[in-house]
């Protein structure tokens, strides 16, 4: 069926068709389908677990906040229960650029589309300012006994509009009052209310509870008549659905206590009104700032006991930095710029290393923890160091480089590039901007350089190790050879040692030649040669010795003497006008490999030349 048949039969946008009906109508609804008529916090439960809790809600969308997830799965499943929870304000506390505001757009827009769903569908009295449950009509004995056969839970009374309307109604009278099904949408102001802060001498109360309608009151005589008042505040919008405050501790107190009565009771105050029942879930975001000015101020007590606050920090493993990246730039780059491999996990693993807090721990430094939160296992390390890192930094990920300033720069580097976006264009520009950017501090901005400096040694270290072995023919035997070169040299060394002979100066140059590569000092070689010798009579003795190194620091080590070769090499084609025919098959070799795995030319000239260089990714 094509768009315009399904206009003419007054379908609904979501292939639902508007229903019309009588309260009679609705109680045989409520009789089949009894969770039309949950309260909002039990409709929003019912939302989530249809979408696979909230990590199933915000899949694809936010990353790196398990732990905040399961917490609001936690809250959700309490308040659907009934429990006092539901009393509360959901107050997500996090640094600028977490993810709080998404968190809630994506809340709203599932919200949304559950209500289109028949397992969604809500019903409210028609003409209603509220859209409220049409169950308020039922008072007395009669609301009991309609909890008891239907199966439903009823809270509030009228608002007063319907009050006026349908209060002195009975009987047949009140079968006949007309029902609608309605759908949320915070475009048209059904059931998802906003409301942000802005100057508090000019902002009214009356945008949370309505206004009078100084236009009607000529006409109705008095204030006090519903039918003289909007019941258009934000707090009638969101009622059977989710009320957002932005920024909520940045409001004026005067809003602060309307909450007061609206968490513990679910009533606000309106006009010339009595406490007006509201079913809403109130959902607020703060940072880290507000929030610690709130709390130490002794006349926000009452508040903060009706508060559960979930903290929403930046994510902390280096994957799911990455898929932020990947979600908001690679997949929106200019159309024929590139993108080279490991650009973004640069800028990745420099945001993370921004937000981690030293260890206690001196063994472990920030790089090593980097890769144990990403479930790596870096020298050793394994999951019981992971959770004691955790439990020693409770505020990691409340500070650091937020992913706005990473995306911005990737943006601004992205529009520069000559068609492809690489590793050393993407470290400087992170590089440059840090001194342009106005809530980065001197401090701040120093330890940040450090922190990319480290960045790109790490990397053209990773990479020297991706790259080198391709120039080096039979790579692994190569390997091997200086393995067991430097084990017959360790023997004659330790023997020399014994008998108090002085070492062949030979020996000496080949053993020195590789320590050197892993910064193992002259007065530190005699106490590094006992341990690998003990190691290696460990490992003979059970007939273990290989043909490659085992050895983790004396494997980087002869990688490394033998990347060093390499790069004398590298460095002589590159600045070489005619360099020889063997070594520009080589190159041209190399190329190839490196297109397989992702790279453009351009990169791929850039790395190679970076990796030529003196300082590989020289950020000044």
């Amino acid at each position: 069926m094509d768009i315009a048949e399904r206009i003419r039969r007054g379908e609904q946008p979501d292939g639902q068709r508007p229903w019309h009906g009588d309260f009679a109508q609705y109680l045989e609804i409520c009789r089949r389908r009894p969770y039309v008529a949950d309260l909002a916090h039990r409709r929003l439960h019912r939302m989530l677990v249809a979408a696979g809790g909230v990590k199933g809600l915000c899949e694809g969308q936010l990353f790196g906040l398990d732990a905040a997830f399961s917490e609001i799965d936690a809250f959700f499943a309490a308040a659907a229960q009934g429990l006092e929870v539901r009393r509360r304000i959901l107050l997500l506390l996090g640094p600028v650029g977490g993810g709080k505001s998404s968190f809630v757009e994506i809340l709203k827009r599932g919200l949304e589309r559950f209500s289109q769903r028949e397992e969604g569908s809500l019903y409210a009295l028609v003409g209603c300012p509220m859209r409220e449950e049409p169950l308020h009509l039922l008072t007395g004995e009669m609301r009991a006994a309609a909890e008891r056969e239907l199966g439903v839970t009823i809270e509030g009374d009228l608002c007063p509009v319907c009050r006026m309307r349908y209060g002195g109604l009975a009987g047949d009278e009140v079968l006949s009052v007309p029902v609608e099904r309605v759908t949320i949408s915070e475009e048209r102001r059904r059931g998802i209310g906003t409301f942000a802060p802005s100057d508090p001498k000019s902002q009214d109360i009356a945008e949370l509870t309505g206004s009078l309608d100084l236009a009607a009151i000529s006409d109705y005589g008095v204030e006090s008549d519903p039918r003289a008042f909007r019941f258009d505040g934000e707090l009638n919008v969101a009622n059977r659905g989710l009320m957002e405050f932005v920024e909520l501790l940045k409001c004026d107190e005067r809003f602060l206590y309307t909450l007061l009565t609206l968490a513990q009771e679910g009533r606000f105050k309106t006009g010339r009104y009595a406490l007006m029942y509201a079913d809403e879930v109130v959902v607020a975001h703060t940072n880290e700032a507000e929030y610690q000015a709130f709390i130490h101020d002794p006349r926000n007590e009452a508040l903060k006991d009706r508060m559960v606050v979930v903290r929403m920090p930046y994510a902390l493993r280096l994957r799911d930095e990455k898929r932020i990246y990947e979600r908001l730039i690679a997949d929106r780059r200019p159309q024929g710029v590139h993108i080279a491999p490991h650009a973004i996990e640069a800028a990745s693993t420099f945001a993370v290393l921004t937000r981690l807090e030293p260890s206690r721990r001196r063994e472990i430094g920030q790089m090593q923890k980097l890769r144990l939160y990403d479930e790596e296992e870096p020298q050793g390390l394994g999951a019981r160091d992971r959770t004691d890192l955790q439990r020693e930094s409770v505020r990691e990920g409340m500070h650091g480089v937020s992913p706005r300033y990473v995306v911005n720069q990737l943006a601004r580097a992205l529009v520069q590039c000559d068609g492809c976006l690489t590793v050393g264009a993407t470290l400087r520009t992170l590089y440059e901007g840090l001194g342009s950017h106005p809530s980065i501090d001197a401090g701040d901005q120093e330890a940040y350089k450090n922190l990319l400096h480290e960045v790109a040694e790490d990397l053209g270290r990773r990479l020297e190790g991706e790259v080198y072995p391709h120039f080096v023919a039979a790579f692994e035997d190569n390997l091997g050879t200086l393995w067991h070169q430097y084990l017959e040299g360790l023997d004659a060394y330790l023997l020399a040692l014994r008998l108090g002979r002085p070492t062949a100066d030979e020996i000496e140059q080949r053993l020195r030649s590789v320590e050197e590569e892993i910064g193992v000092a002259e007065a530190q070689k005699r106490a590094f040669r006992e341990e690998i010798g003990v190691w290696a009579a460990s490992v003979r003795s059970r007939d273990q010795i290989t043909d490659l190194p085992q050895h983790p620091a004396l494997r980087a080590a002869l990688e490394r003497h033998l990347y060093s070769r390499v790069q004398t090499l590298l460095q002589g084609a590159l600045q070489d006008a005619s360099p020889g025919e063997g070594i520009r098959a080589r190159i041209e070799e190399v190329r190839q490999k490196l297109a397989e795995q992702g790279y453009c030319p351009r990169c791929s000239e850039d790395l190679l030349r970076t990796l030529g260089g003196p300082v590989p990714f020289a950020l000044t």
